[in-house]
C-alpha cells in the first residue's frame, strides 16, 4: 500500500517563508528547512494530484548527488538526519523524516542554470524554429534527442508559480548577476553536468539535460536546492535510446507527454491526473532513485 501523499506542510511554531511548486521552506534563523512535498508541476503549473513518496525520492537523490559532487563545488547541505535538526523541529520529525534538507541560508541567484547534452524539450523546439538554442547557433540537420557536439549552458529566468521560465542568453545573465560571477556559474554548472553524466552512463542512464541552482553563502558560490532529480533532469535508459523521437525516460517527461495529448493549454487550472498516470510517474521516479543511488525507500 502506498503511503499517504504529502501535498503541503504546516508546522505551528516554524516560520514558513515560501511555498514553491514542490518545496515548503521554513526559516530557522541562520538556516533553513527545505521540505520536499509530493506535489508535482509541469509547464510551471502545479498539478492537483500529488505523486506518493515523490518528496522522499527527490530528497534522497539530492542528498546523494550533493555528497558525490562536493569535490566540484561546495553546497548548502547541513544534514538530512532529523535527529540533528534544531530542537524546534522535533515535534514534526515523523513528517520531516527523509523528505527534508537542513541547509545554510544562501542568497539564491535569480537564474536557472540549465546544461544540455542532448537536443530535447524546449531546446529541440527552439532549434526547429531557429536553428539556435538560447541564441547559440547549432549545426544544421540535427534530429530530436541527438547528442550535442558539446554540452550547452542555457540559462533561464526563474518564474513565479503559474508563470513560465524564459530562456535568456549568457550575456543577459551576466547583465543580471555580473559577468565574472556568471562565468564562474557557467564553469561550475558544466563541470557538474560532465561528472554526473559520466557517473550516470556507467549505470546505463543518459543524462540528457539538467537544471542547477546556485547561491552565495558568506561571499562563496555554492550549489543549492535540489540536484539532478527527475524533477530537474531528463534521464533516459541507454539501452532504449533512439535519436529521432522523444525517448522513454525516468523523469516527468511521461507526465508532460500525457498533458500534451490531453489538450490542456498549460495554464491554471491543471487537469486532474488519472491514477495510472500518477502510478507510472511514481514508478519512473523510483527507477531513477534505484539506478542512480542504489537506494530504495
Amino acid at each position: 500500500m502506498l503511503a499517504k501523499p504529502v501535498f503541503e506542510t504546516n508546522f505551528p511554531g516554524l516560520n514558513l517563508v515560501s511555498r514553491g511548486k514542490v518545496r515548503d521552506i521554513y526559516d530557522l534563523g541562520d538556516s533553513l528547512l527545505i521540505v520536499a512535498t509530493d506535489r508535482i508541476s509541469a509547464f510551471d503549473v502545479v498539478m492537483p494530484d500529488p505523486i506518493p513518496d515523490k518528496g522522499i525520492i527527490l530528497t534522497q537523490l539530492s542528498q546523494f548527488w550533493l555528497h558525490y559532487l562536493n569535490e566540484v563545488i561546495d553546497n548548502h547541505l547541513i544534514s538530512t538526519d532529523v535527529a540533528r535538526f534544531p530542537e524546534v523541529c522535533r515535534p514534526y520529525s515523523h513528517l520531516l523524516e527523509r523528505r527534508t534538507m537542513w541547509v545554510k541560508k544562501a542568497k539564491v541567484l535569480p537564474v536557472e542554470c540549465i546544461v544540455r547534452g542532448y537536443l530535447a524539450g524546449s531546446g529541440w523546439e527552439d532549434y526547429q524554429m531557429s536553428g539556435h538554442v538560447s541564441g547559440i547557433a547549432l549545426p544544421q540537420g540535427l534530429i530530436e534527442a541527438q547528442k550535442l557536439p558539446a554540452p550547452l549552458f542555457t540559462p533561464s529566468t526563474k518564474a513565479q508559480i503559474g508563470e513560465h521560465d524564459e530562456n535568456i542568453s549568457f550575456e543577459q545573465m551576466g547583465a543580471a548577476i555580473g559577468r565574472q560571477l556568471a562565468a564562474h556559474v557557467k564553469e561550475a554548472a558544466v563541470a557538474l553536468y560532465l561528472k554526473a553524466s559520466e557517473y550516470a552512463t556507467e549505470r546505463g542512464i543518459i543524462l540528457a539535460d539538467t537544471k542547477f541552482e546556485f547561491g552565495i553563502v558568506d561571499t562563496k558560490l555554492m550549489l543549492v536546492d535540489e540536484v539532478l532529480t527527475p524533477d530537474s533532469s531528463r534521464f533516459w535508459p541507454a539501452d532504449r535510446y533512439r535519436p529521432g523521437s522523444s525517448p522513454e525516460s525516468f523523469d516527468k517527461q511521461f507526465l508532460r507527454d500525457y498533458l500534451k495529448l490531453s489538450g490542456w493549454k498549460k495554464t491554471d487550472p491543471a487537469p486532474k491526473l488519472p491514477e495510472q498516470v500518477v502510478l507510472n510517474t511514481r514508478a519512473r521516479y523510483m527507477e531513477a532513485l534505484k539506478r542512480l543511488s542504489g537506494r530504495n525507500i
